[in-house]
């Protein structure tokens, strides 16, 4: 913006600079033929123990970068390096007015001054509350060793207390299609809503997840907690006597093929079970015919054996070359198959990041509701044309095939591997 449109650039500075009357603004877009270092910039001022300051808060793609600067000169100075940086527009609310500043794509600055939208008052906290689905001071959080007594969250929890938040962020969508094909279907209205955990193991999101469906959502709930060690029976026991949650809640030491129920779950978790037991929780679900299923797989060295073992296609040799790629490769492509495959067998289903990859590369979460539509021929058609030419053969299709045709008759025409 050249020096004659200083003018422009100068009120939105002192609206800025005005820590008194500040409610908010926002700089955003950039400028014909510029390129900007962040997608959105927020700036307030707030009261922190040391004194006001001016919050500048920058957005990237993925992340929130947050500063806090000292009233005077450093102020100053941060105004003035944001105002030289390209942005399209700016949004400034004050107590008393609303100033905004468009940049046109011919580089003309439109300025526009007018009254609030509303009475608004500047929010000078420092820590927002953040929005939980279950918060850190829950009773459940303490009892599991992720809070303290008075309930604070342990620093050395925050990883699992985050887990637990973007699992239960991930179910809200599905809860309704849960209640929905489950006891809203039933001829009872007061049958609990039936959630089961394969290969539990402590247990955490189980909790977490009957404390939520219960205490938030007020649904009821009975669970089913399985996981092939005593020891964790026995533990995630003692914790649901604890919580009061004895009567909703049973746990079970079995594998997740041999696990017996009294009655067909509505909900089925699997979360982070390692290789083939991800393909087996998914194969019981299915036939339980379970409406939502929502599953977290770990390790992949199923389809990675084959992959060493299998002629890799001409074209994509350089994929498999070195092991790396090859082990990633595996891990795309068999959850890739697993969704496909729950496609063809009558779900909806989505794959969908479940935490920040930052805590876990094992981060994907296949989220699945049974719809029985029939599968597309062009869905079909992809399913097989992908085995062929990798020629592998799924798991989850070998452990249902004797139950769809579908999949027996695309596992004929691959190559058995060891």
């Amino acid at each position: 913006m050249s020096a004659a449109d200083g003018a422009e650039l100068a009120a939105v500075r002192e609206a800025l600079l005005d820590d008194e009357a500040l409610v908010r603004a926002v700089a955003s877009g950039s400028r014909r033929n510029t390129v900007v270092p962040f997608r959105r910039v927020e700036v307030r001022y707030v009261d922190l123990r040391a004194g006001r300051q001016l919050q500048v808060t920058s957005y990237d793609d993925t992340s929130a970068h947050t500063r806090n600067v000292p009233l005077g000169e450093p102020t100053q100075q941060a105004v003035d390096d944001l105002l030289s940086v390209p942005f399209a527009n700016w949004h400034v609310t004050t107590t008393n007015e609303t100033v905004q500043l468009r940049v046109t794509k011919k580089g003309r600055p439109l300025l526009h001054r007018g009254a609030p939208a509303a009475a608004t008052e500047p929010d000078r906290a420092h820590d927002r509350p953040k929005p939980r689905r279950l918060a850190e001071d829950d009773e459940v959080f303490t009892v599991l060793g992720l809070s303290t007594a008075d309930g604070r969250l342990k620093p050395s929890r925050t990883a699992k207390f985050r887990q637990v938040q973007d699992f239960l962020a991930a179910l809200e969508p599905v809860l309704a299609a849960a209640v929905e094909l489950g006891p809203a279907d039933s001829l009872s209205a007061e049958r609990p809503l039936r959630v089961v955990d394969l290969g539990c193991g402590n247990a955490y999101l189980t909790f977490a997840a009957v404390r939520y469906l219960s205490a938030v959502k007020q649904l009821p709930v009975s669970a089913v907690g399985v996981d092939v060690k005593s020891s964790a029976r026995s533990r995630n026991r003692e914790l649901a006597e604890q919580l009061d949650l004895i009567d909703r809640m049973q746990f079970v030491d079995s594998t997740i093929c041999d696990a017996e129920l009294a009655e067909a779950p509505d909900l089925v978790m699997a979360l982070h079970a390692c290789d083939t037991a991800t393909d087996e929780a998914l194969a019981r679900a299915v036939r339980w015919r379970a409406p939502v299923i929502v599953a977290a797989p770990c390790c992949h060295h199923d389809i990675q054996r084959q992959l060493t073992s299998a002629s890799t296609p001409e074209r994509y040799r350089l994929l498999t070359r070195h092991g790396i790629l090859r082990e990633r490769l595996a891990d795309v492509l068999t959850d890739a198959l697993r969704a496909a495959i729950l496609r063809l067998v009558g779900y909806r289903v989505e794959v969908i990041e479940f935490v920040d990859p930052e805590h876990t590369p094992r981060n994907a979460l296949i989220r699945a509701v049974r719809t029985d539509a029939p599968p597309s021929a062009a869905t079909v058609a992809a399913y097989e044309a992908l085995i062929a030419e990798w020629s592998v053969t799924p798991a989850l299709a070998a452990m249902l095939a004797g139950d769809y045709p579908v999949l027996a008759a695309s596992a004929d025409s691959v190559v058995e591997h060891p």
